[in-house]
């Protein structure tokens, strides 16, 4: 597993400062799964045995991370209505300990979040040492949808002034220096762009429409935010282009294949937590000692 997670770290991490066109990653593409392993089944029957490797060394580190408690993990999922963000999150995360892990889901800020800035909300949900959280969206909302929706900023209570290009530059800047200070701190940081095509989103939004036991899942803004394909696209460049650093890097996953966004997501945030170099707590010859002498009690019955 550490030879591919070094393949898709190669394959979809967006180094920093590089110039990134959406149109330049492929939504469908296999993540090399098409070459590895010949003979040994389809790709979609090999990202499933790379998916169930990777949660039974996620559970390994996990408990690994819990034990040291000096490192914790942040997931960021990121993309497009029907992108797989809720599907990845369960597929990846099966079989870690409920107690080792959270999902943080983010809806419209309440009155009382918009009285503060706007990275305040998220700051009480960074998960404490020793545990992985995941945000289901994120902070990075506030370059994406309120970009898209100006009235959505005008609602924000911010100080008058201008909204161009140093605002968004100026936000970018407050997310980097925000991920920098976790990161300084123990926080591991892996950020997932699920690229979904305007296609496989369409069949997807179909599905729900056609399939009874679907119909939860849709809502008339998926289809509202559709409209705004374009403008999201730029948006997400250049949040890429902007926040993907050194310290909290962006991968933009394809998300057309769910098989291949889960393996790979998997894969990433499990071999990444392995390289953390992360050991048990040592035992002292005194805890030795006195270990042993709780044993020879409890043996003799008491």
């Amino acid at each position: 597993m550490s030879k591919y997670h070094r393949h898709l770290i190669r394959r979809y991490r967006v180094k920093p400062g590089s110039r990134v066109r959406l149109a330049d990653h492929d939504p469908a593409d296999l993540g090399g799964l098409e070459l590895i392993r010949a003979g040994a089944g389809t790709p979609k029957e090999r990202a499933v045995e790379l998916l169930q490797l990777s949660q039974a060394e996620l559970a390994r580190a996990q408990e690994l991370l819990w034990a040291s408690d000096t490192h914790s993990v942040l997931v960021v999922l990121q993309g497009m209505d029907a992108a797989g963000k809720d599907g990845t999150i369960k597929h990846v995360m099966a079989g870690v300990s409920p107690q080792g892990c959270e999902v943080h889901s983010y809806q419209a800020p309440t009155e009382p979040e918009l009285d503060h800035t706007f990275l305040w909300r998220y700051w009480k949900d960074v998960p404490e040492r020793g545990r992985i959280g995941l945000f289901n969206r994120s902070y990075y909302e506030e370059v994406l949808i309120v970009r898209v929706h100006p009235e959505i900023l005008a609602a924000q209570r911010l100080p008058t002034g201008s909204r161009g290009k140093r605002f968004w530059a100026e936000r970018y800047e407050d997310i980097n220096a925000f991920e920098r200070h976790l990161v300084r701190n123990g926080t591991v940081i892996l950020k997932f762009f699920l690229n979904l095509s305007k296609d496989e989103q369409r069949r997807r939004l179909l599905e729900r429409l056609e399939v009874r036991d679907k119909y939860w899942k849709f809502a008339a803004s998926d289809l509202k935010e559709r409209g705004y394909w374009d403008e999201y696209t730029a948006a997400h460049e250049a949040m890429l282009r902007a926040t993907s650093t050194a310290w909290a890097p962006w991968h933009v996953i394809p998300a057309d294949h769910k098989y291949v966004a889960r393996a790979s997501v998997a894969a990433i945030l499990s071999g990444t937590i392995r390289q953390l170099g992360l050991k048990f707590p040592r035992v002292t010859a005194a805890d030795e000692r006195r270990l042993g002498a709780a044993r020879r009690r409890l043996v003799a019955g008491e």
